[in-house]
């Protein structure tokens, strides 16, 4: 059984919680009660559920299509994006006229996934494209004049750039002036005044876009480039003998939509919903291909696609060639139709992943030394790590793990001594704008490069500044840093007992699916149960046995908490605490049961 409006204790927290082990108070997500009730009437749902439907913000008008999520009520209109009718004219032209284009891409997923959209449309209409990504390390981010240059001089006649170009002015004046044309398809911020003149220049995010679709990833606008192309080529006569039918590649902006963390909230929910769907078919070889060797299955034994599968399976691998290997491989692979091929890549994207985590332990153990053997590091409202040698394809998912572990913005910075510069990556906490004080950092004279938004930010540094930086930004952060611990905090959508967490209660839940920002994966709370036979793994997990007072038994995992406060307690047998966490499906042996995955603790004896 599950409680969705239980706030068990009256001491400020929910279950009396207002310091777990981690720091943080729980709190009951909350949500309006007559909402709540009417999504209950009209929907059908349980209390709880419904709760917690209305705790996501989903009003009356909005709750059926969050639910049931279709393109049909939620495509938006390609014409409201600035510049994307002039984008599907530009292409269309360039696609009669045989000219020659090439796709210039970023090389994580979001990059990758919209390439391949793109590459696709046109290999249906006869035309094969170019595929260009730059090096991450002897190239950097996004377009350069020596790129664009070079592809000029290869023989390219039009540039599309994906998940990059929208800032890339140096870049974009050289393309005016070699006289190459470019189309830029990207999400990333802009600000007023910034449009640079370009053949066409479509994002969302751009200040004159009236699209209303700012939340989405490159790979969802690509989506909607590939429905313009469609009506502009149908307007030509181009389609007499049929369009490409663009649903078949809505796995390809479900990627982007999953990976690039985008919030999963009107079109760009049914964008994940249904390609999510369209995925599950694994009719794309290089996803089926890297799905296998990630799995260790035979290819008939793939089942249905999730977020999880998308954000830790597929994702990490596809990432892992821009990281530590070949920044093309992603893209490649998500664009060819040979299976021989996308069999030969999955295997080298799941090579280089495997060494992209021994790297990134390397680093992050390095990382954890340096932060508990420094006094200061304690009461400092940031993190600020740097040393030699740390890969910069790394850092950034370091940066992500500190800020789990320590609840701080967290910046990583890996020095080269040869070049003498610190290139660094950082994340942040909700509350503390990280972005823009790394932006103040390098107006200030600090920084080679920096900039970024809210919950992360990247930059470029020489390693002698590297103590002032430090300083710059505990004294810029301070406040926001202070105010976000106060406010740190857990939000619990349901009590549940150990003996009435089960499988209907989970499907239940995943009626709320896909989640992601903007619609958070449910956290559920079990009261005073004990714990059986913890057990410590391989990689730093600890796995252990919920029992409450019925009797009832849960199976429970903590990732990578071995050596916290929440961890070393699960390592003791015994009774008496409260535990939240994320429900997920057991299927182990054919059982259909769940699971518990831990995310916080806290003892009742010390909130």
């Amino acid at each position: 059984m599950a409680d969705g409006g239980a706030n068990i204790g009256s001491t400020g927290g929910y279950l009396g919680v207002t310091r777990s082990l981690s720091g943080r108070v729980w709190r009951q997500r909350s949500a309006c009660p007559d909402l709540a009730r009417r999504h209950q009437q009209a929907h059908g749902l349980s209390e709880p559920l419904a709760r917690a439907l209305a705790a996501r913000g989903v009003d009356d008008a909005a709750a059926a299509d969050f639910l049931q999520p279709t393109l049909k009520a939620l495509f938006p209109d390609p014409s409201s994006f600035a510049d994307m009718d002039r984008a599907a004219e530009v292409l269309v032209d360039a696609l009669e006229a045989r000219r020659r284009i090439v796709v210039f891409a970023d090389y994580d997923v979001d990059g990758a996934s919209s390439a391949a959209l793109i590459v696709r449309w046109f290999r249906a209409m006869g035309l094969d494209l170019a595929i260009y990504v730059p090096d991450r390390i002897a190239e950097g981010y996004g377009p350069s004049p020596a790129a664009f240059r070079r592809l000029k001089s290869e023989g390219a006649d039009v540039v599309v750039t994906v998940d990059c170009g929208a800032a890339a002015h140096d870049a974009l004046a050289c393309a005016g002036e070699i006289g190459l044309p470019v189309v830029v398809i990207d999400h990333h911020l802009m600000r007023p005044g910034e449009v640079p003149p370009v053949a066409a220049l479509v994002n969302p995010n751009r200040p004159d876009c009236g699209s209303g679709q700012g939340h989405l990833a490159a790979a969802g606008v690509a989506f909607v480039l590939l429905a313009a192309l469609n009506r502009e080529a149908r307007r030509r006569g181009l389609t007499s003998t049929g369009e490409p039918d663009i649903r078949g590649w809505l796995d390809l902006a479900a990627m982007g939509a999953v990976c690039d963390v985008t919030q999963l909230t009107g079109f760009n929910r049914a964008l994940a919903a249904q390609g999510l769907k369209v995925m599950s078919g694994w009719a794309n070889p290089g996803l089926r291909a890297l799905m296998t060797v990630a799995k260790g299955a035979s290819t008939t034994d793939l089942g249905p696609a999730s977020v999880f599968h998308v954000g830790f399976l597929l994702g990490p691998r596809i990432n892992a060639g821009g990281r530590i290997g070949r920044s093309d491989l992603g893209a490649r692979l998500l664009s060819t139709d040979d299976p021989d091929e996308a069999a030969a890549l999955a295997a080298e994207l799941d090579a280089l992943n495997a060494s992209r985590k021994q790297v990134e332990a390397e680093v992050q153990e390095a990382a954890v030394r340096q932060i508990e053997r420094e006094s200061n590091f304690g009461d400092a409202p940031c993190l600020i790590v740097a040393d030699d040698g740390w890969h910069p394809g790394v850092i950034g998912i370091v940066a992500g793990r500190l800020r789990e572990r320590y609840r701080k913005p967290t910046l990583v910075i890996g020095v080269d001594r040869a070049a003498n510069v610190g290139k660094g990556s950082g994340r942040s906490q909700p509350g503390v704008n990280l972005g823009r004080a790394v932006q103040a950092a390098y107006e200030s004279g600090l920084l080679l490069a920096g900039g970024g938004h809210a919950m992360a930010a990247g930059l470029s540094v020489r390693p002698e500044a590297i103590p002032e930086l430090r300083e710059f930004l505990c004294a810029a952060l301070a406040d926001e840093a202070g105010a976000a611990a106060a406010e740190d905090g857990l939000d619990i959508d349901a009590l549940v007992t150990a003996r009435g967490a089960d499988r209907a209660i989970w499907r239940d839940f995943q009626r709320l699916a896909p989640f992601g920002p903007g619609n958070p994966e449910p956290v559920f709370a079990a009261a005073d149960v004990r714990v059986e036979r913890p057990m410590a793994l391989r990689g730093g997990h600890v796995r252990c046995t919920l029992m409450d007072g019925s009797g009832g038994r849960l199976k429970a995992v903590a990732w990578r908490a071995e050596e916290t406060e929440t961890g070393r307690r699960l390592m003791q047998e015994g009774g008496g605490i409260h535990v939240a966490g994320r429900l997920k499906p057991d299927d182990w042996q054919g059982r259909e049961g769940v699971e518990l995955e831990i995310e916080d603790v806290a003892d009742p004896r010390r909130t």
